[in-house]
């Protein structure tokens, strides 16, 4: 079947191509081949740990892993409502992303057809076919994560439980998140290469080379229709991330403040209305959404370096149909690698106390990141040709080598692995930061939030210094193209980073489980500690995340300045219209944010209203009488649920309809501007919102942990008043803070103001810097349509 598939992608410019020319080692066929198989081991090896998961049973019997002396009726009960709760959502939501894509697909249909005052419904038609075909493959996406991470958090409860906790619960967790990262890394690259093989059969003179060397427009114009892949995968993943990150905050953040706060009981405590809602948002923002978000990354970045890749006529005639697949085979040869390295952490080296848990989570991003250094070495060598040319921004030709294009890929690769560590140092409690953020509670809840602010702003520094240093680097060697294949890099390993993501938010539900279902305090300390590692390899992944999403909105941005034919003049800061639209593309994303965090606040404050409410209204509920009502929990769920649907829309346009319009009417170059100053200020304030968060919640996880300690007076026993030494000093002493004391409480104050910043507006951001390059991307040829890309208003390009 591989072969028939590829009967039309003979490339004939190989038989025109003098024998002299170095070819690339792997054939049309071979890389065929290498793709999709590595495409479908992904999907397998996503059945085969979901359906080792799916041997725990909740209900005890013969030939299951399951504890069974555990009651687990009142855990089936919370399960089961959870797992309805996020079902309802993702229901409602995903009804109105497939209007979106139906609506916009067709806008899509009409710009992309009309190129050059003329309409080509074909490539137009293509276009709007992959947009929904991303569309899909997102929304599949964050489906296969949310079902596999509600069906797993009952059950690493139970093995929580069991005789082997600490191995059998943090397996249970891993394999789900793993179910979720193989799934989506498989099923992507199986649906685009699929989409690539169907296109060019269309555009069948892809690899006909012109006379002067130069690309035929056939193979431009394949890869302008596979850019709606992205532009598809990136859409959806706004509305999973916005609208997600709207309702898991808006329950997280009502829950602290009526329960810790306003009425002082445990998290997650069974009298808290809110809480449901609460560990329904764990599932449909930090993993559905993130899930949707990573596709798009992986999408655009594959996107962005094909299309730089398709205007290369040496890439074509020397390397073929594998020479411009070598970006797709960069991350068949991520899933391999990470298949191999997941028997890491549940054979080779399990989890077998506490202490192991964060360990084994970074030997996985540690291991991936060494063998793929070696893995994309070898892949280069085979999929490119010893030496061709690639067009650079600047108009000239600059000579690119597999050695090159290795350099681009690892540069992206172990930067990533450093912006995340470095992400773990700004926001583990297990550092100085941290601490020091946990200390300054000590003086109240403003000295705490004026710490943390502090920390996100410094925490910007070395990551932006690394990405600085990255897109120098792959640009010097490899311009937009090797800018595109960093983004790769970075995304390389992408199952294990989201496997790791994933496991997260299940041992954060697993815990809220055990809270509620009122099991022993040894389960809920086993929860909270695989919940505790969790927090620091998110944090990890949102630098990931963060980092990739800066690199691929780079890619992107390049991908748009070639295709609109812009060279080093007509993207000049001393133009005025490029700066002013740099200014005004700064201001985005704090606009954005604004939006996203108000509408947080102003659910959350729906929210304690109605917890409040619950309080006063069911008789015995707050102070736990035995035989009261039980409280309202769907009543939270329709108030998370509304809140994010009807809050999600506004933002969405403002990062959808900016590019466009400002294209529309005042061309190519004001996009530019637009562009680069949504990603310079966005990689800022998602770096430093991201960490500002992290931080407060580990800081309040510190106090929780009795890991404050602060000096205070003594008192004598009997009379209460304060002892002093022979100079009349007060005696100090060492207190230990705890869940209740003053110090706590303003640690809640801090963490619930951070949860928007990371777990809403931060992730967001990662789409914004994306969605509005690809956008722009995909209707450049609709943009250079109107008055030679000067727009309606036609304005006139000058300089200072």
């Amino acid at each position: 079947a591989l072969g028939t598939l590829s009967l039309h992608l003979r490339s004939r410019a190989r038989e025109e191509t003098s024998i002299n020319m170095a070819k690339s080692i792997m054939s049309d066929e071979g890389a065929d081949a290498f793709i999709f198989i590595t495409a479908i081991i992904g999907v397998i090896f996503a059945w085969f740990q979901y359906k080792l998961v799916a041997r725990v049973s909740l209900t005890g019997g013969q030939n299951t892993l399951t504890n069974s002396g555990l009651d687990t009726s009142k855990l089936i009960v919370i399960y089961d409502a959870i797992r309805d709760g996020a079902d309802s959502f993702l229901r409602a939501e995903y009804t109105i992303c497939a209007y979106f894509i139906a609506a916009f697909g067709i806008i899509v249909l009409l710009m992309t057809s009309y190129v050059e005052k003329e309409f080509h419904i074909d490539q137009g038609g293509l276009t709007a076919i992959s947009f929904v075909a991303g569309g899909i493959t997102s929304i599949i996406s964050g489906l296969i994560g949310m079902k596999v991470a509600v069906f797993a958090n009952a059950r690493t409860t139970v093995m929580a439980a069991g005789p082997n906790p600490w191995t059998d619960a943090f397996n249970t967790a891993f394999r789900a998140g793993s179910v979720m990262g193989f799934s989506l890394c498989g099923l992507s690259m199986l649906v685009l290469y699929i989409l690539a093989h169907l296109f060019a059969v269309h555009f069948k003179d892809w690899d006909v080379i012109g006379a002067n060397g130069e690309a035929n427009k056939d193979a431009l114009h394949l890869m302008e229709a596979l850019a709606g892949y992205g532009l598809g995968g990136s859409s959806i993943a706004l509305f999973g991330r916005v609208g997600g990150g709207i309702y898991t905050k808006a329950a997280d953040v009502g829950a602290d403040l009526a329960g810790k706060v306003v009425s002082g009981i445990p998290e997650d405590d069974p009298r808290n209305p809110a809480t449901i809602a609460d560990n329904v948002g764990d599932n449909v923002g930090d993993v559905a959404g993130m899930g949707s978000d990573l596709f798009g990354s992986f999408a655009e970045a594959t996107c962005a370096a094909l299309v730089v890749a398709a205007q290369s006529g040496s890439l074509i005639a020397q390397g073929g149909w594998a020479g411009l697949m070598f970006p797709v085979a960069i991350s068949g040869g991520g899933i391999l690698v990470c298949l191999v390295c997941s028997f890491i952490a549940t054979h080779i080296q399990p989890v077998k106390k506490e202490v192991d848990i964060e360990k084994v989570l970074k030997v996985q991003l540690g291991a991936t990141t060494i063998l793929l250094t070696a893995v994309v070495y070898i892949l280069a060598y085979i999929f490119l040709p010893s030496k061709f040319q690639i067009q650079a921004v600047s108009g000239t030709v600059i000579n690119f080598t597999p050695t090159k294009a290795w350099g681009c890929t690892i540069a992206g690769l172990w930067s990533g692995c450093m912006i995340g560590f470095i992400t773990e140092y700004y926001t583990s409690h297990s550092y100085k930061p941290v601490r020091e953020v946990a200390q300054a509670c000590e003086t109240g809840a403003a000295t705490n939030i004026i710490y943390g602010l502090a920390l996100g702003y410094k925490s910007a520094i070395l990551p932006v210094t690394l990405l600085s240093v990255v897109v120098y680097l792959s640009f010097y060697l490899g311009d937009m193209y090797g800018v595109a294949l960093a983004a790769l890099g970075m995304l390389s390993n992408l199952s294990t980073c989201l496997a790791i993501d994933v496991y997260g938010p299940i041992c954060d539900n697993a815990g809220g489980i055990a809270e509620m279902a009122e099991m022993p305090e040894t389960v809920r300390e086993k929860t909270d500690a695989l919940d505790a590692a969790g927090n620091t390899t998110a944090a990890i992944g949102k630098g990931f995340a963060i980092g990739s999403a800066c690199l691929v909105g780079l890619a992107l941005f390049g991908a748009f300045v070639t295709r609109a034919g812009l060279n080093l003049a007509s993207v000049s800061l001393v133009s005025p219209l490029i700066f002013a639209s740099l200014i005004f593309g700064a201001m985005i994303p704090y606009w954005f944010s604004a939006m996203t965090m108000k509408s947080v606040g102003q659910a959350a404050n729906e929210m304690v209203k109605e917890v409040a409410r619950q309080f006063r209204e069911i008789p015995g509920l707050l102070e736990g009488t035995p035989g009261h009502a039980p409280p309202d929990h769907a009543r939270c769920i329709k108030i998370s649920t509304d809140a994010s649907l009807r809050e999600m829309v506004p933002p969405a346009i403002l990062v959808m309809t900016a590019p466009i319009l400002t294209g529309m009417f005042f061309g190519v170059e004001a996009v530019v501007g637009l562009l680069a100053g949504g990603m310079a200020s966005g990689v800022q304030l998602a770096i430093s919102a991201s960490n500002t968060g992290g931080a407060w919640d580990n800081a309040k996880k510190y106090v929780e942990k009795g890991g404050l300690y602060i000096d205070m007076p003594k008192r004598d026993e009997v009379t209460g008043e304060i002892m002093r030494d022979e100079f009349g000093s007060p005696i100090l002493v060492s207190v230990r803070q705890r869940k209740g004391s003053e110090c706590h409480k303003a640690a809640v104050v801090g963490d619930t103001v951070g949860d928007p910043l990371k777990d809403t507006s931060g992730p967001a951001l990662n789409i914004l810097m994306k969605l509005m390059a690809i956008i722009s991307l995909v209707f450049a040829d609709f943009f250079m349509s109107i008055n030679n890309g000067q727009g309606y208003f036609n304005i006139p390009r000058r300089v200072f």
